[in-house]
């Protein structure tokens, strides 16, 4: 047997090799404390919650605490300008003294965006694009239109304003919509001292019908009428009626003086 073979299984051999793993073992606890004590592992301190702060009183408490700070801004509805709306890290976030907290405010001022082009779309559609650009909808108001519901125009502090109008962000918008009247009310026509026949041809193209005909003084000759009155009539408070609508005349024989 060789020398390096005997001393194998020498007491020293085995000595040497215990002395050995024992190094590397401490070495490696020593190593693992050391890192943990240097980096304050599971230690530090916790970051507060800033968010619904005013930037003025989340200042005070991140110096106070010894933090650093950031600030970015950014515009938010129905928020208060200088309101704290994001944090980062997060409340309750264990950190080192001195981390840099990032937070994220409200604007002072509105950014200003162009009214989309929303006309004659129906009130859903009109509604979800306007909340896209960050307008809302104030009054609605309707008028006779055939189309219901559609968006007839749009007002601005009481103007009528167009698409690509320049208005600030969030603002409220009025909208003038269709109340779907406009396809069963048509114009009463004015069929006085014009002959029977054409009477009838005018209510014809108007939607209308002809009702009841009362014959004023003596008729010799039913080809030619002229009518003196009718009802309903056409006046200042009152120039359409509705789709269909029986027109009662009364009539002469001839022309009327």
């Amino acid at each position: 047997m060789s020398k390096f073979g005997s001393y194998l299984k020498t007491k020293d051999f085995r000595r040497t090799i215990l002395l050995a793993i024992g190094s590397v073992i401490l070495v490696t606890l020593i190593a693992f404390f050391s890192l943990g004590w240097y980096t304050r592992h599971g230690e530090g301190i916790q970051v507060p919650k800033l968010t619904g702060l005013q930037i003025d009183k989340a200042q005070e408490v991140l110096k106070q605490q010894g933090f650093g700070i950031s600030i970015d801004s950014v515009y938010v509805l129905d928020q208060a300008p200088g309101t704290v709306v994001e944090q980062d890290p997060d409340a309750g976030t264990n950190v080192k003294e001195n981390r840099v907290i990032y937070l994220k405010i409200v604007k002072n001022k509105a950014p200003i965006v162009s009214l989309p082009d929303v006309m004659d779309s129906p009130y859903i559609s009109a509604q979800a694009t306007l909340s896209n650009y960050g307008l809302k909808i104030g009054d609605t108001t309707y008028k006779p239109d055939i189309a219901r519901d559609h968006v007839l125009e749009v007002r601005y502090a009481g103007q009528a304003i167009q698409p690509g109008s320049k208005i600030p962000k969030g603002s409220k918008v009025d909208l003038v919509l269709g109340d779907g009247a406009g396809a069963s009310q048509v114009d009463i026509p004015d069929l006085t001292n014009q002959d029977l026949d054409a009477a009838r041809f005018a209510l014809k193209g108007s939607g209308l019908a002809l009702g009841t005909i009362t014959y004023q003084g003596a008729i010799t000759d039913s080809t030619n009428l002229t009518v003196v009155s009718q009802q309903p009539m056409r006046t200042d408070s009152a120039t359409k009626t509705a789709l269909g609508t029986k027109v009662n005349v009364t009539v002469i024989q001839g022309k009327k003086q």
